[in-house]
């Protein structure tokens, strides 16, 4: 069946693009919107889950309870990409659509470090901190690492507020003495763009004894020996492993024969691809931003800006400016926000609201107004989301 937009995944960008459409347009929308999995959850639930502040169900919004007039959901696979033709082919059927946008996002590539078990040792699937629940709830001894496998990675500040968060909680449970906590990443700073925020981030780690321990990645998982090793070949040993999963488009996107190194190259401004009538957006574009979902909703505005001034005849719209906002727990009940842009100037500009259990409030807004917006419920997924 022929659509007008063929959208592809149904996360932050997929479904802000859906809704401008059906907002503008209602049943003369034409979306058909495909993904494979029955609900949406924000990243940052997945910390909730894992350091037991609220339930897995709790953080799932169901796509059963998107509908917008003009976009029909279709809960399917998709299994090729022709983009010259704006056709795909899922475990149901064949589509096509006059403009055929990518919003895959970006999967978890766990072959390229042996010994990660998806999961089990990392906390970026719900799976993953749905399990590690339990073993962070029963860890009370030894050495935790929160270790990156690969850059770049979705959500940037998740792993320092991982190791902030443990923290929290093991003071809670009144064992943290008996811990040690190490945050491995492959930057020289928690956030590079940002050099206020990554200042504000390790002044809180010295000051709950957190190490960080910058340019090194997590190559492999030695369980038996319960270490982790470096790309530079030195060993962490561990009790605990916290792990950030390397990621790469799709295996359906890397078939299309649409990638450059591992993603989807676009027009910053435009999110068009080289393909005429096809974009892309998200983490699985390569844009010259964060993998974030503020990102995402972003761009997927410009393209249905663009979509709606062609239908109109205007005049095409503003381009995409790679501005964000990014929300960091910093533990002890206080939030900070990070505000970045990407293309204002030769290099990324990052300032730091300062953490606040005010801006606890506006993360929790963030949340609820997306979910009223997308799913018609206001309601906070949780008290802290």
């Amino acid at each position: 069946m022929r659509s007008k937009v063929l959208v592809l995944g149904a996360g932050f960008g997929g479904l802000e693009l859906a809704t401008m459409l059906s907002a503008e347009l209602g049943e003369d929308a034409g979306v058909t919107l495909i993904d494979s999995n029955d609900a949406f959850v924000f990243g940052y639930s997945k910390l909730d889950v894992m350091f037991g502040r609220t339930a897995p169900e709790a953080v799932r919004l169901h796509y059963a309870d998107f509908a917008k007039p003009g976009i029909r959901f279709l809960a399917e696979r998709v299994t090729t990409i022709e983009p010259e033709a704006r056709r795909v082919t899922t475990d149901q059927g064949v589509h096509e659509g006059d403009a055929l946008v990518i919003a895959l996002g970006a999967d978890y590539d766990f072959g390229a470090t042996p010994g990660l078990r998806g999961g089990i040792d990392e906390f970026y699937s719900v799976r993953g901190a749905e399990y590690l629940r339990d073993v962070v709830a029963n860890f009370s001894a030894g050495r935790a690492v929160v270790g990156v496998c690969g850059a770049p990675f979705k959500c940037p500040p998740a792993p320092s507020e991982a190791a902030l968060l443990l923290h929290d909680h093991l003071a809670e449970r009144g064992v943290r003495d008996s811990c040690e906590i190490r945050l491995i990443m492959p930057f020289s700073k928690p956030i590079p763009p940002s050099p206020d925020a990554s200042e504000a981030l390790l002044q809180a780690f010295g000051e709950r004894g957190v190490e960080f321990v910058p340019g090194k990645r997590i190559a492999s998982l030695d369980h038996d020996r319960r270490v982790a090793v470096c790309d530079d070949g030195s060993e962490e040993p561990f009790d605990l492993f916290l792990g950030v999963p390397k990621h790469c488009a799709p295996d359906v996107v890397q078939d299309s024969g649409m990638t450059v190194d591992g993603y989807i190259p676009v027009d910053g401004r435009t999110l068009a691809t080289s393909y005429p009538g096809v974009y892309a957006v998200g983490d699985v574009a390569t844009v010259g931003v964060p993998k974030a979902g503020v990102f995402s909703e972003r761009q997927a505005r410009v393209v249905a800006e663009s979509l709606l001034e062609q239908r109109r005849g205007g005049a095409p719209p503003e381009p995409y400016d790679g501005r964000g906002s990014c929300y960091i727990e910093f533990g002890a009940g206080r939030v900070g926000r990070v505000d970045v842009e990407f293309f204002s100037g030769p290099s990324p500009v990052g300032s730091l609201r300062e953490p606040s259990p005010e801006l606890v409030a506006e993360k929790q807004e963030f949340g609820s107004s997306r979910r009223a917006r997308w799913f018609g419920a206001a309601q906070p997924l949780s008290s802290t989301a």
